[in-house]
């Protein structure tokens, strides 16, 4: 008589919908904290559940480059020729084990179920013999084997970032800081609320005042779309280094008119939410560009709220570089220009494996036009706010420092006593600003301030 057959394990569906947004994001070239909530509403999460499940699908994608150092120790042959969902799955294993707080059996048996579920029961043993393999050291004893050193093919594989951003990082980050930097990328985000001014008083939100905006607290946690103000549009989340991207502007003294308030780069909004209340409270009005107009979708649904209380707010849809309007025409310009993103790592984990050295030129060509325009936008004596989430010169100091070659008309004032608490954020041309994840709790935000003389 034959064994009766064993009952199939029931898959564990917290670990199945961090699946399912590891695979979303390599084959969709999805966004983890985009797909996230979708995934976890097919999957009926929420609360522990939820939380367990960001922390386990952003934290594999953050150390892929940690885990697939010590799994190549562990296999005999290429990661490339690892089927690609057993080897995803053998990454949240990996992070289960030297990273969270998982009994190591339950990390194992667990991904081994998914992977039997998945690809079958030859998959589900070779997963067992790798994880296997893998537990049996920490994290920091597999570190000290597999990158001892502080060289950048050691700090890629110890702080899991491309060995190119390691050696951009590396000529960007203050004196001795680069290990601090590269570890700040790894480390999850407190979720970050912005108070708009006129709209909503910061003590409405859940938190902790946050100690370098006026307007944003440090969430106690649970979804921000609860927080009635959050989903009112009076409030949002938003990070300290973007609110006071949006501070600076709006305080910087100007002479003459001040009514004309532009936004150059507007889109998805958040700046621009917080600009348009803090223009209403100036009784200034606010035009907000955005060249996609899925995008610019998204401005106009993040100023929905600040149009009702009466505030003067107009999106178009319109290419920065060439937007249509009169020249020297705005009072007070903002240009927040798209980036290779590189100081958002520890928010935006799959920005790290997406971008490349080649994207860099041309990013830095689109940086220059749009701060070539936004100088003949501005009016004799108003000002231009240059800033990108990237703290990679080429990026900051290069695109300015061409703009005030090019433009002898323009002075580059200091940024700095704009940002009332801020320290230690001196950027790498004189008067401007540079936030950084380990020192100031922020995305890496660079800020320079030009005026037009």
């Amino acid at each position: 008589m034959s064994p009766a057959p064993q009952r199939a394990r029931r898959v564990d569906q917290p670990r199945a919908a961090a699946l399912a947004v590891l695979q979303a994001v390599r084959s969709d070239d999805a966004y983890t904290n985009l797909v996230l909530p979708g995934v976890l509403s097919t999957f009926g999460l929420s609360g522990r559940d939820a939380g367990f499940v960001t922390e386990l699908a952003a934290g594999t994608i953050r150390r892929r480059a940690t885990y697939d150092a010590i799994l190549a120790a562990c296999i005999d042959r290429p990661l490339r020729k690892v089927e690609a969902t057993v080897l995803d799955l053998l990454r949240l294993g990996s992070h289960q084990l030297l990273s969270m707080r998982v009994p190591p059996h339950a990390a194992i048996s667990t991904t081994v179920d998914l992977v039997r579920a998945k690809k079958g029961q030859g998959a589900a043993g070779f997963a067992n013999a790798v994880l296997r393999s893998v537990s049996r050291r920490d994290l920091d004893s597999w570190l000290d084997e597999l990158a001892p050193g502080d060289g950048p093919d050691d700090l890629a594989i110890r702080h899991s970032h491309p060995r190119w951003v390691v050696e951009l990082l590396r000529e960007a980050a203050p004196d001795d800081d680069l290990d601090l930097l590269l570890a700040a990328d790894n480390v999850s985000p407190r979720v970050t609320l912005v108070a708009r001014p006129g709209l909503c008083a910061r003590s409405e939100l859940p938190g902790e005042p946050t100690r370098l905006s006026p307007y944003g607290v440090v969430a106690e946690g649970g979804d921000p779309g609860a927080v009635p103000a959050v989903a009112e549009g009076r409030a949002g989340v938003q990070d300290e280094g973007s609110q006071l991207v949006a501070h600076a502007l709006a305080t910087v003294p100007v002479t003459g008119s001040d009514g004309r308030w532009l936004d150059l780069c507007a889109g998805p909004g958040g700046k621009a939410a917080l600009l348009a209340a803090l223009a209403r409270q100036h009784g200034a009005s606010l035009m907000a560009v955005e060249l996609h107009p899925h995008r610019a979708g998204l401005v106009e649904r993040n100023l929905a709220a600040v149009v009702a209380a009466g505030g003067d707010v107009r999106v178009v849809t319109a290419d920065g570089t060439a937007a249509p309007f009169e020249p020297a025409t705005f009072d007070r310009v903002l240009v927040d220009a798209p980036c290779s993103g590189l100081g958002a790592l520890r928010r935006r984990p799959e920005a790290r494996w997406r971008r490349t050295p080649g994207d860099l030129d041309e990013l830095v060509a689109l940086q220059g036009r749009l701060l070539d325009s936004a100088l003949s936008l501005v009016r004799p004596g108003g000002v231009v706010l240059y800033a990108t989430c990237s703290p990679v010169l080429a990026e900051t100091a290069g695109v300015v420092a061409a703009a005030l070659d090019a433009h002898a008309e323009v002075t580059l004032e200091d940024v700095r006593p704009l940002m009332p608490g801020v320290t230690d954020a001196d950027g790498p041309l004189d008067g401007t600003a540079q936030l950084w994840p380990h020192r100031h709790g922020t995305d890496a935000m660079f800020l320079a301030l030009l005026r037009r003389s």
